[in-house]
């Protein structure tokens, strides 16, 4: 491996391990400041993950949290910050369900239906933030927090028994889906099942590094998010661009829901899973916008949420993880900063270095010429 490449993998590791050892000593730091013990927390939590049944909880969350950071991931690419992923994912959800609940077609049409009433929703109710970015300079980030809102009162409206709502108890719900729209999971027997739709999360991240590597579109795409001016010169339509990043980012955010609606819930009520989209933020920083990082982030963060309830039986509170995960990001961001200009340094070090070498190089060349002459 030449050295410039061993120096970008290098890079690359640097943050995520850097961010992880500083959330894991600062949360050492609350365990002792509150007279805990700084090393059992981790050891039980680590424990955890040794058995089968809080492996598949961690994996079927884990499934969640990669769709969401993907649709985080598409925007930071295009220089967008979608932080109305939250918002997309649980409306998308909504709908699929009321789908799901009122129309009852053959599995082969059922599913499919339910997917594309996702990713429509999904990829509506971010193209609204698209739209008004490109036609009226709105940003983004005010937009999608705006139409959050706008989704949890749309939500609040639909459950009303008199348009979608069902009410079980003193739950709030969609109703049942039919059976013909339920995914079957990878039965492991006593440790639970695998969501079915954990390998539609494996084929988005696939398609994700297809696309944005192997393609046209997917280099316009980075172009643009790296400098629109200079996109721009060389073709790009920069609104499209930015447009269309919205609607592939919302797109697979209404598809974030889907894993445990379709596999387990099989339902939208009070119980659904909420504020994904959100860590999907942090999961996707600390990935670095990369499917194998993410995919690694999400299991990280999928362990904290399922490991850390074993927490309250050793007299910790599980909130520990909860504050690791906000040092994380914390973390994530200052070590990022830290390793750029770090290898800025590098960068500027390695060609004043070749600069030298070269005048040096020439200066010898000019005294070999001087002597041959005479």
């Amino acid at each position: 491996m030449k050295k410039f490449d061993k120096e970008r993998v290098l890079l690359a590791v640097a943050g995520p391990v850097i961010a992880l050892a500083v959330a894991f000593v600062l949360s050492a730091i609350v365990l002792v400041a509150s007279g805990k013990n700084p090393v059992e927390p981790f050891a039980v939590m680590f424990e955890q993950a040794g058995f089968s049944d809080i492996q598949v909880l961690i994996i079927n969350q884990a499934s969640m949290y990669y769709i969401a950071a993907l649709a985080v991931a598409i925007g930071f690419r295009m220089n967008l910050f979608n932080i109305g992923v939250d918002g997309q994912y649980q409306l998308a959800a909504m709908t699929a369900a009321v789908v799901g609940a009122h129309a009852d077609l053959p599995a082969a049409l059922q599913v499919p239906l339910l997917l594309l009433t996702a990713v429509l929703t999904g990829a509506f109710w971010s193209g609204i933030a698209g739209v008004l970015k490109v036609t009226r300079g709105v940003s983004e980030v005010v937009a999608t927090i705006m139409l959050n809102a706008i989704a949890t009162s749309v939500i609040a409206y639909m459950w009303l028994p008199d348009v979608f709502g069902v009410k079980v108890g003193n739950n709030n719900t969609t109703g049942e889906m039919h059976e013909s729209g339920w995914i079957p999971g990878i039965d492991l027997g006593a440790a639970g099942e695998i969501y079915g739709l954990v390998l539609l999360a494996v084929l988005l991240g696939i398609g994700y590094w297809v696309v944005l590597n192997r393609t046209r579109f997917g280099f316009d795409l980075r172009a643009s998010g790296a400098s629109s001016t200079a996109a721009a010169a060389s073709g790009v339509d920069p609104g499209r661009m930015v447009l269309t990043a919205m609607l592939l980012s919302g797109g697979i955010a209404g598809l974030a829901g889907l894993p445990i609606l379709l596999g387990d819930t099989h339902t939208y009520s009070l119980n659904f899973p909420t504020g994904i989209g959100f860590l999907g933020i942090g999961i996707a920083l600390l990935g670095r916008n990369s499917p194998v990082g993410i995919a690694f982030a999400s299991l990280l963060w999928a362990w904290l949420d399922k490991a850390s309830p074993e927490l309250d039986f050793h007299g910790y509170d599980k909130e520990i993880a909860v504050i690791m995960q906000g040092l994380i990001v914390l973390s994530v961001v200052v070590s990022y900063e830290a390793v750029r200009e770090w290898g800025l340094r590098r960068q500027q070090r390695r060609v004043g270095a070749e600069l030298a070498a070269g005048h040096v190089l020439g200066a010898h060349n000019n005294t070999t010429k001087e002597v041959a002459g005479r």
